[in-house]
């Protein structure tokens, strides 16, 4: 590797004139906490840039004021490729902290799935697999929010944007020979329109299994609530279930309380109960949702096995022809709606579904037909 220097940065008018003026790529990384909130905690950026020396690791500390100011312009510049391993919520907090999701993507960990060496490999391992170079473990679980940060959490912080370039040349040319480039921008952009919702999911009752054994009244009891929560955690920056635990919000949409008092009544008795919502609580019960008439209602049914058999089957045997580790191409979860007659899943879109479509199209005309090898 090519000669490597750091520096800890902690002004705005220096990061300013540290940041170069117009790089077509940088590596980028986070640290951060998320226990206690809802958002993630943005506690440390780490900027890889190039320089005519070498490398050279900016370690810019987010806490301090006006910093993330300076970071918004680099972060949402669309000429600046941005290099990240495993970016999801990074890409959060990064939103939240700098008003920015840092965009275009080329996520190391997507990349590498894709070129056909490995499904969620983490950073270390890649590093070792690809670039030949074992990397120290430990401080993954430090406490980043500290000031000062310790030697070893400075020395790791900087082997986690230390080698993004290398790893950004080897993975772009396996990519590029593969005819795959496309495929990762495709899934790097998804991604970071996902990290850019600040919405949450539409129908979040669809996301566990409990509302599958509500009926359709109670499903939507229970959509009104867990949006509410949603909405509620992103506001006052708290975790989930702080606000409203699954359990609670499943029994109040099962069997909902008569009346205000009877719902204060259910949340004393309940050790987990937010007492003091009370009220904000009952209004999103017994309010109706804008678009409640499209909801989709969740069936306990299983779908039908042997059609989704087939269709794992076709997808298994396309993704070892495409020399793709298992779950790249799809999942199970993304092929219940096909089996059920809905439309492609927006997670097989594009270049899935032109990879799949040919050969499970015909799979899904046969509904009723043994599945192969069965008796």
């Amino acid at each position: 590797m090519s000669s490597l220097n750091s520096s800890w940065i902690d002004d705005p008018a220096v990061l300013r004139a540290r940041l170069p003026v117009a790089p077509c790529r940088i590596g980028l990384d986070t640290e951060f906490i998320r226990e206690r909130t809802f958002w993630p905690q943005l506690a440390l950026v780490q900027i890889a840039i190039e320089t005519a020396d070498g490398i050279e690791v900016l370690l810019v500390d987010p806490l301090a004021p006006g910093i993330p100011d300076v970071l918004r312009p680099m972060l949402a510049d669309p000429a600046i490729l941005k290099i990240m391993h495993s970016a999801s919520e990074d890409l959060v907090a990064f939103g939240h902290a700098c008003g920015a999701v840092p965009a275009p993507l080329f996520d190391t960990q997507i990349a590498a799935a894709l070129a056909g060496i490995g499904a969620g490999m983490g950073y270390q391992r890649l590093v070792q697999d690809t670039l030949g170079i074992a990397l120290a473990k430990g401080e993954t679980r430090s406490d980043w929010l500290r000031r000062p940060l310790s030697a070893t959490q400075l020395e790791y912080a900087v082997d986690d944007v230390a080698h993004l370039f290398a790893l950004h040349d080897a993975l772009a040319a396996k990519l590029d020979d593969l005819e795959r480039a496309d495929w990762l921008a495709e899934d790097c952009a998804r991604l970071v329109a996902t990290a850019g919702n600040m919405e949450g999911e539409r129908w979040p009752q669809l996301g566990g299994r409990a509302g599958l054994f509500l009926d359709a009244d109670a499903q939507r009891r229970l959509a009104r609530l867990l949006r509410w929560r949603e909405q509620y955690a992103r506001q006052h920056d708290r975790p989930r279930s702080w606000i409203l635990d699954n359990e609670l919000a499943t029994l109040l949409a099962r069997d909902p309380p008569a009346d205000m008092d009877g719902l204060q009544r259910r949340l004393d008795a309940h050790p987990k109960a937010p007492r003091k919502l009370g009220t904000a609580i009952w209004q999103a019960l017994t309010t109706e949702l804008p678009d409640e008439s499209e909801m989709p209602i969740a069936r306990a049914e299983e779908p039908d096995r042997k059609q989704l058999k087939r269709l794992q089957q076709a997808v298994a045997e396309r993704s070892a022809a495409l020399g793709l580790p298992d779950g790249v191409l799809a999942s199970r979860k993304w092929l219940e709606p096909l089996v059920e007659g809905a439309d492609w899943p927006g997670a097989l879109s594009g270049w899935r579904r032109g990879q799949l479509e040919p050969v499970l199209a015909p799979l899904l005309e046969r509904v009723g037909e043994p599945a192969p090898g069965s008796v």
